[in-house]
Order: structure tokens, then C-alpha cells, then sequence
């Protein structure tokens, strides 16, 4: 019999809309002790890819809505591995630069993996780096990818733990479900990574007291799979505004749950963008 229960909903754009206030407070701190050097998110956009650009462009946005800047530099969709690397190494030596994004995804002639190890470490805000994860996952000092850091700072938000909580993510994307894993790991949780080729997957769904949608298919996971009283973290967004979870009374069983739109998304971007003033701030230590 399902429990009529109240369930909590992780609002991400009520959140990062409350964190701009502490990160134009941040900047103009920053500002008056480093000669008024505004900090710097730099993109690099390969293709045309319109909702790369599109997420470019909100980025930029969200840069300035704080005070800081941004900059894009635009490659070709012909634009080779090598094209990449280079514009990658200017902004490693540009001083005014303070965080590097690649946006994802790139041309398949493009080797992401290899440019996104090119990008150095202290520029590393959207955590994309092999170094990068590899400290994260030994909980040392280094930038979360993005939209996993995101989602543990709204659970947070909300003082929602993991801690002896069994979380299933579903999705093992090297920028999203696998630091997501180690990050709900590194916080005591007892985490399966499942994906699309898991057998019984629904089975393992079934077992997960925290279920996160992370395998970039709409309505891949059933709401009939999740047990009542779960928190459902849905990392997915597709074209009508479907995420990858099946939300069909869901809210009426679970104990929290992200919206999609308005959950997750805006919490990347907000993480990104503290992440680069982090490391803006890192400079004038």
C-alpha cells in the first residue's frame, strides 16, 4: 500500500538565486584586495551546437550577474584535437584567466578526454581533469565536477544526508555519475553504479533509499521502480522537459525530489561559477 507523505522539493533555482548575494559580496571583496581585477570564467565552444551555445551563453549571464566576467572563444566544427589544445594552453597562461570551461560535448575528430587533462589543475572549476577527480575521489583538495558538486550542495541545503543511506546512480559519465558516486561515497553513503546495461536494473532501483537519474535518456527510469520514502535526484534534461526519471506519483511517495526543469540545472551553473571565483580567490592568497 503506498504512504501519503510529504515530500520535500530540492528547488536548485531558489537556491542558486539565494547565492548571489554572498558571491557579489565575495567578489567585491576580492576586488578591492587584488587592484579591482574582475575574475574570469573563459569557454571554450567548439561546433554550433545550439544548446551549447545556449548554455554558453547563460553561463555568461550568470558571470555577471555577480560581478565577474567571462570569456568564449569560439573553434569551427572542423576545429582538430590539436586546435583545441592550443587554445587551451593560452588560457592556462593568461594571469587574468581563473577558470577554464570546455564545453561538452565536442566533435567526435576531437579528443575531449585529452583536452580536458590539458586544462590546469588550479583552472579546473567544472572538475574535468583526470588530477582533478582523482584527488576528489581520495577526498583531497580539488574543483568537484560541476553538476555532482551541485547536487550535494542543494542536498545539503535542504540538510538532507546520505550518510548509511544505500544510493543507486544510475549513469557512470566520467564529468557526472561517476564523481557523483565517489562524492556520495566520500560522505558515508553505500553506493551501486548502475547504467543501461545493468541486468535487473529496476531490481536495483528497487533497493536504493537514494535513486539519481544520471544515464542521459528521457523517462529511462520508471517511477513504479522506486520505493517509497526515496529521495530522487534527477540529473537529466531533454527536449519537452523531461528529465530521466518518470515523476508519476512520485511526489506523493518519496521524501525529496529534484523538479526538472529548476532542480539540478541551475546548481551547476551557480557551483560553477563559485567554483572559478574560488579560484580567483586562491590567486591573492
Amino acid at each position: 500500500m503506498t504512504v501519503q507523505r510529504e515530500c520535500t522539493l530540492l528547488d536548485g533555482k531558489s537556491v542558486a538565486a539565494a547565492n548571489v548575494d554572498e558571491l557579489q559580496l565575495r567578489v567585491s571583496a576580492l576586488k578591492a584586495r587584488n587592484g579591482s581585477r574582475t575574475p574570469i570564467l573563459a569557454t571554450i565552444l567548439v561546433g554550433e551546437d545550439p544548446s551549447s551555445a545556449t548554455y554558453v551563453k547563460m553561463k555568461g549571464n550568470a558571470c555577471r550577474r555577480i560581478g565577474m566576467d567571462s570569456r568564449v572563444v569560439k573553434l569551427g566544427a572542423s576545429a582538430t584535437t590539436s586546435e583545441v589544445l592550443h587554445e587551451i594552453d593560452v588560457l592556462n597562461a593568461d594571469e587574468l584567466v581563473h577558470g577554464i570551461l570546455l564545453q561538452h560535448p565536442v566533435p567526435a575528430q576531437v579528443d575531449e578526454r585529452q583536452c580536458f587533462d590539458r586544462i590546469s589543475l588550479h583552472k579546473d572549476v567544472d572538475g574535468v581533469t583526470s588530477h582533478g577527480f582523482g584527488l576528489m575521489a581520495l577526498g583531497r583538495p580539488a574543483f568537484g565536477s560541476a553538476t555532482p558538486a551541485g547536487i550535494m550542495r542543494l542536498l545539503a541545503h535542504y540538510g538532507i544526508s546520505v550518510a548509511g543511506r544505500h544510493a543507486v546512480v544510475v549513469g557512470r559519465s566520467p564529468i557526472l555519475g561517476m564523481p557523483l558516486a565517489m562524492m556520495m561515497l566520500n560522505a558515508n553513503a553505500t553506493v551501486t553504479i548502475c547504467h543501461s546495461k545493468t541486468s535487473n536494473l529496476a531490481d536495483e532501483i528497487r533497493r536504493a533509499e537514494v535513486i539519481v537519474g544520471a544515464v542521459g535518456r528521457p523517462h529511462f527510469i520508471r517511477s513504479d521502480w522506486i520505493q517509497d520514502g526515496a529521495i530522487v535526484i534527477d540529473a537529466g534534461y531533454h527536449d519537452g522537459g523531461v528529465g530521466d526519471i518518470q515523476t508519476d506519483g512520485l511526489a506523493a511517495r518519496c521524501t525529496a525530489l529534484t523538479p526538472v526543469p529548476g532542480g539540478v540545472g541551475p546548481m551547476t551553473i551557480s557551483t560553477l561559477i563559485s567554483q572559478t571565483l574560488e579560484a580567483a580567490e586562491r590567486t591573492t592568497l
